[in-house]
């Protein structure tokens, strides 16, 4: 009779998880993150330059800017989740892309496009500041 395995405690189980994520999430994450890693840039060198004095339209577009970030984010981040991850194809060993790609990419840029703009104008603002 085999012994029972060691039971691994909650921390060892995230840390083996985080040591060996799934390459589509991985790779999802990683085209969000890139994306919405230079939209942020941008987003806060124009709110830098608004403090600094900078001529801007007759109203603050820093709202709808935001808005239109997170869009871009959303879209371009499923699409080149879309593109970089190909499903299995099973015994045939083809791989093809399935709508399901695009799905992760979508679910993945929503959390990741709110983090990037919690650190960009709550970290690297401040630091950067007026």
């Amino acid at each position: 009779m085999l012994p029972t395995p060691r039971r691994r405690s909650w921390l060892e189980v995230r840390l083996r998880q985080a040591r060996n994520p799934p390459p589509p999430v991985l790779r999802a994450v990683l085209a969000n993150l890139a994306v919405a890693s230079l939209g942020g840039l941008l987003l806060v060198l124009y709110d830098l330059s608004l403090a600094r004095g900078l001529d801007a339209p007759s109203n603050d577009i820093r709202g709808p800017l935001t808005a239109l970030y997170v869009a871009v984010v959303v879209i371009v981040g499923s699409l080149l989740t879309w593109l970089w991850v190909d499903m299995p194809g099973g015994a045939t060993g083809r791989r093809r892309r399935t709508p399901w790609a695009a799905l992760l990419g979508f679910f993945a840029a929503l959390p990741i496009s709110y983090l990037v703009l919690v650190v960009a104008f709550d970290i690297v603002r401040p630091l950067l500041g007026v």
